[in-house]
């Protein structure tokens, strides 16, 4: 089969290549990959990944052969999943309660930007408890995973302020955000619960926007800036708040269940999710340097001739 694998002598360290086919446990289906999407966390691993490797996170595509178990989905089935590597090839070994199948009515292009981003959305506001009425800060609100935890939150019966350039202000309202601000320094706290993704001051700040006994919860640091922190951050003011960080590979079991969760979600009309570029994978480099420039809002997606 083919893939993208690491090549140091290629232009964007990715070659298309020849492969071996994927050797399924007997809990794991094997899925012919149809389309994947780009999540910038994939940006670093391309840099320290050795050569061979095969990138690749969000797959979706057709159940090839189920699982020798008999768990999971029948050959035929359409489905989305989450792998750790590998998903930028023909085809995909996937532990059966990785994958969901995928409602009649969605396409392949929309459920693929789920998978990373939109359970880094639904897991990062768990750790806010019961949102009904909570005030909620979102930094980092235009990305793809900012678009789902306010669409999630607004689920949830929060208050969400969006924190974002001006010029996604329009669009992030229509998602649900009760208020957008350009900087945390704009807006109106204290927030029960707040998402921070890019580090730096944007961290220190959140820190004097908390309530007390609430949570931030930090899942990226897109800025590169460290943060000084120290006791007399929190108080007065913000005693008893805790600083929770978040990584999707390490937040738990069941994440078929919640990518379930999020494409019911979709077929019900209640959670958009935004394609920004769909290329065949061919064309990895442009979709990689588009990434990279932040030229776009929204997820690219990638079709698996």
């Amino acid at each position: 089969m083919l893939a993208l694998a690491i090549s140091s002598d290629s232009p964007n360290r990715l070659k298309l290549a020849e492969a071996d086919e994927p050797s399924c446990n007997a809990n794991e289906a094997l899925v012919t990959v149809h389309s994947t999407s780009l999540n910038r966390g994939e940006l670093r691993l391309l840099a320290i990944r050795p050569d061979g490797w095969i990138p690749g996170q969000d797959i979706v595509g057709t159940v090839e052969r189920a699982a020798a178990d008999g768990s999971g989905p029948a050959a035929g089935t359409r489905v989305a999943a989450l792998v750790d590597q590998a998903g930028w090839a023909e085809r995909v070994a996937v532990p059966t309660d990785r994958l969901a199948v995928i409602p009649d009515g969605v396409g392949f292009a929309s459920a693929a930007t789920l998978p990373v981003a939109g359970t880094t959305a639904l897991r990062t506001l768990r750790h806010g408890g019961d949102l009904a009425g909570q005030p909620v800060l979102i930094t980092g609100a235009s990305g793809a995973v900012g678009r789902f935890q306010i669409q999630i939150a607004r689920e949830q019966g929060a208050s969400v302020t969006a924190v974002a350039s001006a010029r996604h202000h329009d669009d992030l309202r229509n998602l649900g955000a009760g208020q957008a601000v350009e900087s945390i320094e704009m807006a109106e706290g204290p927030f029960s619960l707040i998402t921070e993704s890019v580090g730096g001051k944007s961290l220190a700040d959140a820190i004097e926007r908390v309530a007390p006994g609430g949570t931030i919860v930090m899942f990226g640091s897109s800025s590169g800036e460290l943060t000084p922190i120290g006791f007399r951050l929190f108080v007065p003011g913000h005693e008893g708040a805790r600083l929770q960080t978040f990584a999707y590979y390490t937040s738990g079991s069941a994440i078929g269940a919640d990518i379930a969760a999020l494409l019911d979600l979709l077929a019900a009309g209640r959670l958009e999710t935004r394609v920004a570029m769909t290329m065949p994978w061919t064309n990895i480099g442009q979709a990689l340097a588009a990434l990279r420039q932040r030229s776009f809002s929204g997820k690219a997606v990638l079709t698996v001739a």
